[in-house]
């Protein structure tokens, strides 16, 4: 089974839509980096002249290849990606090998079995 990792970088604020958003297009799960930091197109700059990076919550999730294109959109809408800077980004990366997954692809296989054409 093929697998893509979807990054999605986005406020806080707007994490558990995107999470809701990505599991209604097929994701079944993913993993959540809370407090990160990030720094857009242009520096920003706090009172005392310091930099103030953004708070970002990273979440990373796995999806069949097959489902990677409908998740990626929904994240992309749900999190408001492309209305304007700073809203976040999401990169979608090829997944050469997993481990660990043997029990999920049952599971997957199971729940909702390939397409036939």
């Amino acid at each position: 089974m093929d697998f893509k990792l979807i990054l999605v970088f986005v406020d806080d604020e707007k994490m558990d839509d995107v999470l809701d958003a990505a599991r209604e297009a097929g994701a079944t799960g993913a993993t959540i980096i809370a407090n990160a930091q990030g720094q857009g197109l242009h520096k920003q700059i706090g009172i005392f002249g310091l930099e103030v990076f953004a708070p970002r919550t990273v979440l990373l999730i796995l999806v069949e290849a097959r489902r990677s294109a409908e998740v990626l959109e929904a994240v992309c809408s749900a999190g408001g990606l492309d209305e304007s800077l700073n809203t976040g980004i999401a990169i979608e990366l090829d997944v050469t090998r997993a481990v660990g997954l043997t029990e999920h692809i049952k599971r997957l296989t199971h729940d909702h079995p390939p397409k036939t054409a």
